[in-house]
């Protein structure tokens, strides 16, 4: 039949599964009585949650894909960028969506949580299958809880299917965006090399240096304006120092990727690290972004259930509180607190290597 023919006409109810996908809200309770209207709010926002999380997955399986190789090449940092962007964007997306949630008032939720049983938001194996992309370890999380150590049991209980089994076990055994990020970052050429351990040490040191400099010129200013004297200054300036010294040289060895971090966000000016500094910051943005998101699901489930277990028995509200301190991509945050003004750093020592090469 042909697909211009009235019947096969391709429809935009059928092309989104519409009735499918609008059954899949259910219409009735075990008792065969109407679900309310709450609880189908409930369950709708939460599919929704789902499907994001689903888009959210497939994006950045597509940037770990194109990081993952020896030699990125340079146009496929904009494509990667746009993957990260569009991830950004819909954890915004979801955490005003937690607004919607509070229209939910506590007795209304409280007339169907115990439908809810023992099943927990920890259990939405798409959420942690993303964190496992981004990078959290197992040993980062919160008093134990082991995402992949309770989905075996869920699966050995017959609750979870073979095929997400297998697909959060091939996650979780393979590189995370922090992974293939930290690779890529350890390539940056510095100075016009990279991979040279001589020259990395050396704009490691003459970097520590202006902090140095740079901060002579804090205490000075500081004791000058009467906010502080030098004996109280200077040891924070020299503690900041410290620190810089033992992320760019822990235990005295060059950290490639730390060094090439730093190099990027410190001359912003060179055509040629354009696009990977915004792929960092697309980078930290994402975080910031479901940090973000956490941080409003927390207090909406506060605002819903105050203080109390929650349904699949960890400590509620306190326990979300606590996933507001994790952090995956450690490093790009902590560069900034060693960043100098661009005037007290040397120019790089080959600028011409960073600037954009025509063939005409």
């Amino acid at each position: 039949m042909s697909g211009d023919s009235p019947k096969g006409r391709m429809t935009y109810g059928n092309y989104l599964k519409l009735e499918d996908l609008l059954s899949l809200q259910g219409g009735y309770n075990e008792d065969k009585s109407s679900l309310s209207n709450h609880e189908m709010h409930f369950i709708v926002v939460h599919q929704a949650f789902e499907l994001w999380f689903k888009q959210v997955n497939i994006e950045l399986e597509c940037a770990i894909s194109l990081l993952d190789t020896e030699e990125v090449e340079e146009k496929q940092i904009p494509v990667v960028v746009s993957h990260l962007e569009r991830c950004s964007e819909i954890f915004r997306l979801l955490a005003s969506q937690w607004k919607v949630m509070e229209t939910l008032s506590p007795q209304d939720f409280l007339a169907f949580r115990d439908r809810l049983g023992t099943s927990s938001g920890f259990e939405s194996w798409q959420l942690r299958s993303i964190e496992t992309l981004l990078g959290l370890k197992s040993e980062q999380r919160i008093g134990g809880m082991d995402p992949m150590e309770h989905n075996r049991k869920l699966h050995s209980e017959g609750k979870l299917s073979d095929s997400v089994m297998d697909n959060l076990n091939r996650i979780s055994s393979g590189p995370s965006l922090n992974d293939v990020l930290m690779r890529w970052l350890s390539r940056t050429p510095v100075n016009g090399f990279s991979g040279n351990e001589k020259v990395m040490r050396e704009f490691v040191e003459n970097h520590l240096s202006s902090m140095k400099k740079h901060g002579e010129e804090v205490i000075s200013h500081i004791v000058k304006i009467g906010h502080g004297n030098e004996d109280k200054v200077r040891p924070r300036i020299n503690a900041g120092i410290a620190s810089a010294r033992d992320f760019l040289l822990p235990n005295n060895e060059v950290s490639f990727a730390r060094a090439g971090l730093l190099f990027i966000e410190s001359y912003r000016e060179l055509p040629l690290l354009s696009w990977p500094r915004r792929m960092i910051d697309s980078v930290v943005d994402m975080e910031e972004a479901m940090l973000l998101f956490r941080s409003h699901h927390v207090r909406m489930v506060e605002r819903m259930i105050g203080r109390r277990m929650g349904t699949g028995g960890s400590s509620g509200v306190d326990y979300l509180d606590k996933t507001l301190s994790y952090r995956i991509f450690t490093d790009l945050w902590a560069v900034r607190t060693m960043l100098v003004k661009r005037d007290s750093i040397t120019d790089p020592t080959n600028p011409e290597f960073y600037g954009y090469v025509s063939s005409q």
